[in-house]
């Protein structure tokens, strides 16, 4: 359940993200199979491949005091609309760096907002 709910709420970001930041635009009738197509494939570049990201730049990241993640999560946002355009034919598309760059801030502020709103599976195992 709460899988289920996070990919929602990435859905949701995703879809702010589209309405507020130029270059980032959604292009199929159905927009919604676009948008839940993106957020899982999203979902899956930032658990297996981010991860490698951040440990290949790990140097670029501790000279810039962390601010070079901003450009990973840049790269994945872009790579992940890429995937779900291309693979699965989900009419998602990020036109550039900086739509990316932004997307991928707004998404991630959304996201942390509406996460507020989720129980904690930790603290309900506490009680």
């Amino acid at each position: 359940m709460q899988l289920l709910l996070r990919w929602l709420i990435t859905a949701a970001s995703l879809v702010v993200a589209a309405w507020t930041v130029p270059g980032i635009n959604i292009t199929d009738q159905n927009g919604w199979f676009a948008v839940l197509i993106m957020a899982a494939v999203f979902g899956l570049v930032n658990a297996f491949i981010r991860p490698l990201l951040t440990l290949l730049s790990c140097p670029l990241v501790m000279l810039t005091l962390g601010l070079f993640t901003l450009v990973i999560n840049a790269i994945c946002f872009s790579f992940s609309a890429w995937i779900a355009s291309s693979f699965f034919g989900a009419g998602f598309s990020v036109d550039g760096f900086f739509a990316a760059l932004v997307g991928s801030i707004v998404v991630s502020i959304v996201s942390f907002f509406l996460s507020i709103f989720l129980p904690d599976a930790n603290e309900q195992k506490r009680r």
